[in-house]
């Protein structure tokens, strides 16, 4: 275990200005380090394109326990984080309070019956919803829905006015903001590094296994006598495509597609198939204005969790957060400040990056 200097003698290098980077720098000068974030262009990636969900509930499943924990560790986290940064700046981050997963036929039906009674028996709060309860609850959605799963306890915030409110909070603590793009870690003037670059970082740590995956989402607004959006995320899989509704103040984000593809160019088939979906789960979105279409690039990891962890003595990486990048910032920034401070996060435990180490090969012993 590395030992740390003393906090307040400590100086940090942030590489990366999405709502991770943001998040551990914030926290970072907060606890009294010199913090440097470096970034030629703060939340213009995966951060800025995203939904907001924080639902690591509803999309348990068996089998994937670590994934299930560690964002229910986060979500434990987000009223005080979330909390703390609205009374800070004065923004309001939080959209909808509550989930609810539906499923158009029987094979989605039983999956959200494996799911209720997997995270259920975990100790969490999911209820198993009728046709009819579903359409009391949301009477927005459509009448091809046959089941619903509703988590009263996930929530879904602002993702735009997160990174504004943090990159406030930041600025406030004395973080200092560099408008470089960093090429080499090695190159950073800092006690300690901590890479938080998204999709870009196994260019920086070749060794780091995080690929970019891309996502295409709408963003509606709302006008004068559309039908009400639903008062909580909504999420469904339509034609085998997972899709989701999450309402802002001024409308509904709809979201979203998956290519393994490095650019970030919205297509046609894409928009079509998040319009041709929405409609599935509720038909009168048609009735509002599409004013934006955009995309990002998820910064995925070979077992869909992050790496959050020490890699050399002054590298500390947080990457690889996929689709939860927004779900997981309260409890990664835990994490990296536990290894800064020379200690860990059990909770953490299971994003180690060494764990995609390979171990040395034993050279077998020649016959003689």
């Amino acid at each position: 275990m590395i030992t740390p200097m003393g906090a307040s003698n400590q100086s940090v290098a942030v590489v990366g200005g999405g709502v991770i980077g943001l998040s551990i720098a914030w926290r970072a000068a907060r606890s009294g380090r010199r913090v440097r974030l470096f970034d030629p262009a703060i939340a213009s990636g995966a951060s800025w394109v995203a939904g907001g969900m924080l639902a690591p509930l509803s999309e348990g499943w068996p089998g994937e326990d670590a994934l299930l924990d560690l964002g229910s560790a986060s979500l434990d986290r987000w009223p005080d984080f979330g909390g703390e940064l609205e009374k800070l700046t004065g923004s309001t981050l939080f959209t909808s309070h509550g989930s609810l997963t539906v499923a158009l036929d029987s094979a989605d039906a039983e999956d959200l019956r494996t799911i209720a009674e997997f995270v259920s028996g975990r100790g969490r709060d999911l209820r198993v919803l009728t046709r009819a309860e579903v359409r009391a609850l949301e009477p927005s959605l459509g009448p091809r829905i046959r089941l619903g799963l509703l988590a009263p306890d996930e929530f879904a915030v602002d993702n735009r006015a997160l990174v504004d409110a943090l990159r406030t909070a930041a600025v406030d603590v004395g973080v200092e903001f560099v408008a470089e793009h960093v090429t080499d870690v090695a190159a950073v003037p800092a006690d300690q590094v901590v890479v938080a670059a998204g999709s870009t970082a196994s260019a920086l740590l070749p060794d780091v296994p995080v690929r970019p995956v891309k996502g295409e989402i709408l963003r509606l607004r709302t006008r004068p006598g559309v039908t009400p959006a639903p008062g909580r995320t909504v999420r469904g899989t339509v034609h085998g495509r997972p899709s989701y509704l999450v309402p802002r103040g001024d409308g509904i984000v709809v979201g979203a597609t998956q290519y393994d593809a490095p650019d970030t160019q919205v297509t046609v088939a894409g928009v079509r198939d998040l319009i041709a979906d929405a409609e599935e789960l509720m038909p009168a979105i048609g009735e509002y204005e599409l004013y934006e279409a955009s995309a990002g690039l998820r910064p995925m990891s070979p077992d869909n969790l992050p790496l959050v962890g020490r890699v050399d003595e002054r590298t500390v990486v947080a990457v690889g957060h996929g689709r939860n990048g927004i779900l997981l910032t309260p409890v990664t920034a835990d994490a990296v400040l536990a290894v800064l401070d020379g200690d860990e996060l059990p909770e953490a435990r299971c994003a180690a990056p060494g764990r995609f180490r390979r171990s040395p090969q034993t050279v077998p012993t020649p016959v003689r």
